[in-house]
């Protein structure tokens, strides 16, 4: 079975809104998916998706291959969380040495 990251659109005419699923690549934009791993807002400014990166991580070992537009929100979403792990970190060394 192929297995793809992909988003599948709800919302209303004229505001979509997305999910980003796991599911075959064989199934409808729209129809069966296998999991439910983060959300897309297109119509919101700045933080405008979710994305749960340890479920990416796990479906893209096993093969999943993510379309390009969810690659790139993949791609931010890593970007930010290492940003606020860097910050995190650097909080604790200050707070430390104080």
């Amino acid at each position: 079975m192929a297995v793809i990251i992909r988003l599948r659109r709800d919302g209303t005419k004229n505001s979509p809104y997305y999910r980003i699923v796991v599911a075959d690549k064989h199934s409808p934009r729209d129809g069966k998916f296998l999991e439910l791993i983060g959300t897309y807002d297109p119509k919101k400014k700045g933080d405008n998706s979710t994305v749960k990166i340890d479920r990416v991580d796990h479906w893209v070992k096993l093969g999943a291959v993510p379309s390009d537009t969810v690659r790139s929100i993949i791609k931010k979403a890593k970007a930010k969380s290492a940003k606020a792990e860097k910050e995190e970190a650097a909080a604790k060394e200050v707070e430390v040495t104080a």
